[in-house]
């Protein structure tokens, strides 16, 4: 692991999915997992989420359709808060989820539409 890229992987993963639950994965680490957080921060959140040729809110975009087609739930739920937080709005991600139905399949679109509802209730408390 190289600290620095880690390190700055972290403030990127901190500021797209909030400090809280970043620094609840890092410091629940132990020795059976620490390796693929530090593998997620470092090459996800600086090689990747970094780079300059898309901006996050596109990125954000990105990451919903294809979590959708892979129908991951937990990770989706991640990425609905952090693509709020890139400036995504409601409606788009909507749109991404209805979109995602025609070519990723119906049952993981509403899997989808009931998570991201979720995390907006959750966010309106």
């Amino acid at each position: 692991m190289d600290k620095d890229l880690f390190d700055k992987g972290l403030a990127t993963r901190r500021e797209v999915l909030g400090a809280e639950y970043v620094d609840n994965a890092i410091r629940n680490a132990d020795d059976f997992n620490r390796e693929m957080q530090e593998l997620v921060t470092q090459y996800c959140w600086h090689e990747i989420w970094n780079r300059p040729g898309l901006e996050r809110r596109t990125r954000s975009l990105l990451n919903l359709a294809m979590i959708t087609a892979l129908n991951r739930p937990h990770e989706l739920k991640l990425h609905v808060r952090g693509a709020l937080h890139n400036g995504v709005s409601k409606d788009e991600i909507k749109e991404v989820f209805l979109q995602a139905a025609i070519y990723c399949g119906v049952p993981a679109a509403i899997d989808s539409f009931r998570v991201a509802k979720e995390v907006f209730q959750e966010m309106d408390r």
